[in-house]
C-alpha cells in the first residue's frame, strides 16, 4: 500500500510486475553497473531522461520481459518507484525512438564487462550434483540466435547454409549469431561465453574461453570439439578434460589399464603416420544398451587428461559424460523459455545484437543464482527446481525492491 500522502499511479499494471527491480539490482548492484559504465567509457549526464545506468537496467529488463514492447518494458521497469519516493522529479516513460537511441549510445561493451564480472561458478562444496570427486564439473557447447535480416547484421554475422534453401535456390530466412559457452553442470550457470559470426566454428570461438579455466575443474565436451590444438589450449592451465572423439580418430593402445580403459595418444590432423608430436590421453570405450536410441550399439569413445584410473575409474567417467547434456538444457532455458520459442532477437544493428545477447546471458545467470540460493536453503539439488517457474516468479511476484535513482 502507498504511504499516507502518496497517490497511487493511474495504471493497470500490478506492483508485482516490478520484481525486475529487486532481481536485477540484487544481482547487478548499481555501484557495479556504474563502475563498468565508467570503465568502458560510457558515462553520461545524470539529469538526462535515459542515463547509462538506467539503459543498462532497461536492456536487462528487456530480456527478462522478452516479447514486450520497448515502452511496456520501460513502464514495468519504472512504475511503482514513486511509491518509494525514489525519484527526485517526475519521470515519464521514454518513447521507443528515444530508447533505441540510448541503446545505440550505450553499446555492447558495458553489458559484456558486466557479464565478465558476475558470471562465476555458483556451486559451493556442498551443492548437490555439481562435483565429481574433487572436480567442479563444467561443459562447453554452442548455439545460435536468429537476428533481424538487415544488411548490417548479414555483413557482421553471416547467414547459415541450408540444404533445403540451397536445393531450391533460395537462402536461409535470418542471419545468425553464434554463441559458445561454458556452463557449470550442477547449477546450469553460464560462467564464460563468447560470440561471433555464424561462419566461425564453435571450436574456434571456444579457444577464447579456455584461459579462464584452471585446476580443480573438469571440462566435458562433445566430439565436435576434439582436436589436438584445442585439447592443448583447454588443458594449458591445468583443467582436466573429458571429451568424446569421432569414430575415425586413430587411438592406438599403448597400455591397458585394470578398469578397462587404456593409455593412447592423439596427434595433429594429418599426422597419423609420423605421429611426431603426440599427447598422451586415457581412452574410455563403452556402448549404450538402449534399443530406443539410434545406433545404440555404436561405441562411445572418450578421452581424458586423467591418466590414473584409480582417481577416476572408467565406469564413473562413462556415467559422468551424460552431464554434458546439462549445458544443452541451460542453452534451451536461455533460448526457448527466457527469449521465447522461435523468436528473433530485437536488434537491427550488430552492436545491438551483441548487447542483447550479453543481456540475455546476464539475466539467465541472475535467475540461476536465485535458484541456487533457494536450493541451498532447502537442501536440494538445483536440478530439482523448475527454471520456468522461477522465470515466471521473477516476472510476477514482488520482493524487497532495491530501486535506484536515474
Amino acid at each position: 500500500m502507498p504511504r499516507p500522502g502518496q497517490v497511487k499511479p493511474e495504471t493497470d499494471a500490478r506492483l508485482s510486475d516490478r520484481i525486475v527491480i529487486g532481481l536485477l539490482t540484487r544481482s547487478f548492484p548499481p555501484e557495479l553497473v556504474d563502475r563498468v559504465i565508467a570503465e568502458t567509457g560510457r558515462e553520461g549526464q545524470r539529469d538526462r531522461l535515459l542515463p547509462p545506468r538506467v539503459v543498462v537496467y532497461f536492456v536487462l529488463a528487456m530480456c527478462l520481459f522478452s516479447g514486450q514492447g520497448y515502452e511496456e518494458v520501460a513502464r514495468l521497469l519504472t512504475e511503482g518507484l514513486s511509491w518509494a519516493a525514489r525519484w527526485s522529479k517526475p519521470w515519464r516513460v521514454p518513447t521507443t525512438a528515444a530508447i533505441s537511441r540510448a541503446r545505440v549510445k550505450l553499446g555492447a561493451a558495458p553489458l559484456k564487462a558486466l557479464f565478465e564480472r558476475v558470471a562465476k561458478p555458483l556451486a559451493a562444496p556442498t551443492t548437490r550434483g555439481s562435483w565429481y570427486r574433487t572436480w567442479r564439473v563444467l561443459a562447453v557447447d554452442g548455439t545460435t540466435f536468429d537476428v533481424p535480416d538487415t544488411p548490417e547484421n548479414v555483413e557482421r554475422f553471416g547467414r547459415p547454409g541450408s540444404a533445403r534453401s540451397a536445393a531450391s535456390g533460395g537462402r536461409a530466412a535470418f542471419p545468425q549469431v553464434r554463441v559458445v559457452a561454458v556452463a557449470e553442470c550442477g547449477t546450469h550457470a553460464v560462467v564464460a561465453a563468447t560470440l561471433g559470426p555464424i561462419t566461425k566454428a564453435e571450436a574456434t570461438l571456444a579457444r577464447e574461453l579456455f584461459p579462464g579455466l584452471g585446476e580443480g575443474e573438469l571440462l566435458i565436451a562433445d566430439r565436435g570439439f576434439a582436436g589436438l590444438p584445442l585439447w592443448r589450449a583447454a588443458s594449458a592451465n591445468g583443467t582436466d578434460l573429458l571429451w568424446r572423439v569421432r569414430a575415425n580418430v586413430v587411438l592406438p593402445v599403448r597400455r591397458e589399464l585394470p578398469d578397462g580403459s587404456y593409455l593412447s595418444e592423439i596427434v595433429a590432423t594429418g599426422d597419423h603416420y609420423r605421429r611426431a608430436d603426440p599427447v598422451t590421453v586415457r581412452v574410455v570405450e563403452y556402448t549404450l544398451d538402449d534399443p530406443a536410441r539410434p545406433e545404440h550399439d555404436a561405441p562411445y569413445r572418450l578421452i581424458t587428461t586423467i591418466l590414473d584410473h584409480r582417481k577416476a575409474p572408467a565406469r564413473e567417467l562413462a556415467a559422468l559424460y551424460c552431464q554434458r547434456w546439462e549445458i544443452e538444457t541451460a542453452l534451451d532455458e536461455l533460448k526457448t523459455h527466457q527469449r521465447g520459442p522461435g523468436q528473433v532477437l530485437r536488434s537491427r544493428s550488430p552492436d545491438g545484437v551483441e548487447q542483447e545477447v550479453w543481456a540475455h546471458l546476464l539475466v539467465h545467470h541472475a535467475i540461476r543464482s536465485l535458484m541456487h540460493t533457494a536450493a541451498t536453503d532447502a537442501g536440494l539439488d538445483p536440478d530439482r527446481l523448475s527454471f520456468i517457474r522461477t522465470l515466471r516468479l521473477a516476472r510476477r511476484q514482488t520482493t524487497a525492491q532495491a530501486a535506484f535513482s536515474p
